[in-house]
């Protein structure tokens, strides 16, 4: 006992001060969980979700194929099979139409596949319904009015073959369904810092996620392992500019982290050390009508680990996976912020949680000490969600002892505040995640890959305030949510 509560005096004697603002949010109620292993079908799992409104129906991408369940109480409409087509690792939908996107069936560095699917008799699409993409099309998504689709072909090198095939974007035209352009990222300009070297051998440029801006007129893709953010032109279908991240430096007040998984304490500390944004999952949103970019900053190594280390030594820094490549004598470069922030459309950085999320975790009992050498508690998704003339944004953190999401209101970009943690029991490692409206309501979706399941959160809507009233709204905001969590998680 007394452990957890230096911990936790620890954990929130280091959370950054962050901007306050009404919560649109009153509660958040948990309606229903689907376990995946019930399907019956052999390596299905719960990674990505998407919503289809007119059947109001949830399609779970994972592994196998994917599951379609009804968004009112959660219950398997149909199994969908896809391993006859390979490996499935996104859906997107639009309209009543859902695309698959599927790595090659026996060797992943070999173009993949998008499949249409029509949401109301769920069987391939008429017409054109299967479309040749890059190397292992890792996640896909609509433009917003659905004329065009877009796959991030992460291209991962194949450690038995040596062959690192090129990272690219697809470009599909929804009109023709073909492939109108294909983008890689060799001959865009770069700015920024921190941009990966191409040092390691094979090393290409892997797209993650991309994020397209309100208007329609630029795609951003997270270059995760080269600690980049490309950008699309999208008028042109041609790459605009690559920008480096940079990095940051865990010495400074707001950014201590725990770098050690063997020092038998939990306790967020400076360190001699910086870290790669180095970002998973992505949204776009406006703001006083400029872009901004979510960003949830995972870090990540190479597949084949070239890029990975330790330190060695005494140091607080000893424990630290770095980056081989990029950490010099007295400069220590490990992977991954273990923070979200925001971005402009050049990359410049307009806000970083800093250490709130990690402390937020250790506070709630939710901490896995046994990834502090890692990064900490790796924010993994991005979902976005417009309420009351709010954005409020959702970050999944994929390495806490339970599923846990971060709830933060970033209408304004440089005052951004903490609402809430969405902690469900049971469930581990969200992965994925789906905003929606419907009947009246907002609803948020969860997929979980750790435990193969996927949970449907209600948002309760509060009444809009008045501006003057935000300030005493928000004093009361923690008790809020505090009850929230009882009520749904007791």
């Amino acid at each position: 006992m007394k452990k957890s509560i230096i911990s936790v005096a620890i954990a929130l004697a280091f959370v950054p001060a962050l901007a306050s603002a009404a919560s649109p949010l009153n509660a958040l109620e948990k309606l229903w969980t689907y376990d995946h292993s019930n399907t019956g079908v052999l390596g299905q799992s719960s990674e990505i979700v998407a919503y289809d409104k007119l059947t109001n129906s949830l399609w779970v991408a994972g592994v196998a194929g994917v599951d379609v369940l009804n968004a009112s109480n959660g219950s398997l409409i149909q199994h969908i099979n896809t391993s006859i087509y390979g490996s499935i690792n996104s859906v997107s939908i639009h309209n009543g139409l859902a695309a698959f996107a599927i790595e090659n069936t026996t060797d992943r560095t070999q173009p993949g596949v998008v499949k249409l699917f029509d949401t109301s008799s769920r069987s391939l699409a008429s017409g054109v319904n299967s479309i040749s993409v890059g190397a292992l099309p890792d996640m896909l998504t609509f433009s917003h009015d659905g004329s065009k689709l877009l796959v991030a072909n992460e291209g991962t090198p194949t450690n038995y073959k040596g062959y690192d095939p090129v990272g690219s974007v697809s470009i599909i035209d929804m009109g023709s369904r073909s492939v109108s352009a294909t983008v890689n990222f060799n001959s865009a300009p770069t700015f920024g810092s921190d941009l990966r070297p191409k040092s390691i051998a094979g090393m290409d440029f892997e797209p993650e996620y991309i994020a397209i801006s309100k208007d329609g007129t630029k795609a951003f893709v997270s270059l995760q392992e080269a600690n980049g953010l490309y950008v699309i032109n999208l008028t042109t279908n041609e790459a605009e500019k690559v920008i480096g991240l940079g990095s940051k430096d865990f010495s400074a007040p707001g950014n201590e982290i725990d770098p050690s998984d063997r020092d038998g304490r939990i306790e967020l500390r400076p360190v001699a050390a910086r870290g790669l944004y180095q970002p998973d999952g992505i949204a776009a949103y406006e703001a006083n009508g400029q872009t901004y970019i979510v960003l949830a900053n995972e870090g990540d190594t190479r597949e084949d680990e070239a890029d990975k280390g330790r330190l060695g030594g005494s140091s607080d820094a000893s424990r630290l996976n770095i980056a081989k490549p990029d950490t010099t004598p007295g400069d220590v470069v490990t992977f991954g912020a273990r923070s979200f922030s925001i971005r402009d459309q050049n990359g410049n950085l307009i806000f970083d949680s800093g250490n709130d999320l990690d402390a937020r975790a250790i506070a709630l009992g939710l901490y896995d000490d046994g990834r502090s050498d890692d990064k900490g508690v790796e924010p993994e998704g991005v979902e976005l969600l417009e309420i009351n003339g709010r954005t409020i944004a959702f970050i999944g953190l994929e390495r806490t002892l339970k599923s846990a999401v971060a709830v933060y209101d970033i209408t304004d970009p440089t005052k951004v505040s903490f609402i809430d943690m969405l902690v469900t029991d049971g469930d581990l490692a969200p992965e994925g995640m789906k905003g929606f409206f419907h009947d009246g309501h907002y609803y948020l979706s969860i997929a979980n890959e750790g435990t193969h399941t996927t949970t449907l959160y209600r948002l309760a809507i509060a009444a809009v305030p008045e501006p003057e009233t935000y300030g005493m709204l928000l004093a009361g905001l923690g008790v809020l949510g505090f009850a929230a969590r009882r009520r749904q998680r007791g």
